[in-house]
């Protein structure tokens, strides 16, 4: 019997799903034994604790499955990073939105930015006519998370998209540049017990763009 548990009876749940009862834990090794299955412990904290006669090396096969399915529509929200000039042209302006508007679709936050060099620095007030511009233009699609503030040399804002009423964000073609990274199970294994038991349990910086 397994050293971890030194109890005198468990309530046996058999492979269909049948309540078996209270038992000893021998008494319920040797029905899992006949039956070439595994009995693993699910609750250990109930009292008496529970256990179950399955296959335990299934259970983990389909654990894993589920979980590489699960990592296919999980994704870590990142801030892009976009850089404006002071004297930014039309074209170049409109180029750096449409690239925002993707990030936003995608999922993801964009901080823009406007850059002061020299003597521009005297005049805050055109980086803030350009942030605020782009909060009014895109404003059906995203949210500014706070005003333009300035930081030194540079003056910023944080814009993040909105969602539909569904909760969902617009469906956009994944970027290149777009990361999904799973986030890690927090859900315990269930542990086997005695020698019925044929394996131990399973126990970045914002992107930028510039022109």
């Amino acid at each position: 019997m397994n050293e971890r548990i030194r109890v005198r009876e468990i309530r046996v749940i058999d492979d269909t799903g049948q309540q078996l009862g209270i038992m000893p834990p021998p008494q319920a090794i040797s029905i899992a034994r006949q039956k070439g299955l595994d009995l693993v412990e699910i609750s250990p904290t109930a009292v008496p604790p529970v256990c179950r006669i399955m296959d335990f090396g299934k259970y983990q096969y389909q654990e894993q499955k589920r979980s590489r399915e699960a990592k296919k529509h999980q994704k870590i929200i990142e801030v892009k990073e976009i850089k404006f000039r002071p004297k930014v042209d039309e074209h170049d302006y409109q180029f750096k939105k449409k690239h925002i508007e993707r990030f936003l679709a995608d999922g993801d936050k964009v901080k823009a930015t406007v850059f002061f060099r020299g003597r521009e620095m005297a005049h805050p007030e055109i980086g803030r006519r350009i942030l605020e511009r782009l909060i009014g233009e895109l404003s059906e699609v995203a949210l500014a998370e706070s005003g333009p503030r300035q930081e030194g040399n540079q003056m910023h804002t944080i814009l993040t998209g909105k969602s539909d009423k569904s909760g969902r964000r617009p469906s956009a073609v994944p970027a290149a540049d777009t990361v999904r990274r799973p986030a890690p199970s927090t859900t315990p294994a269930p542990t086997p017990v005695g020698a019925a038991a044929a394996a131990e349990p399973v126990t970045a910086p914002p992107a930028t763009e510039e022109s």
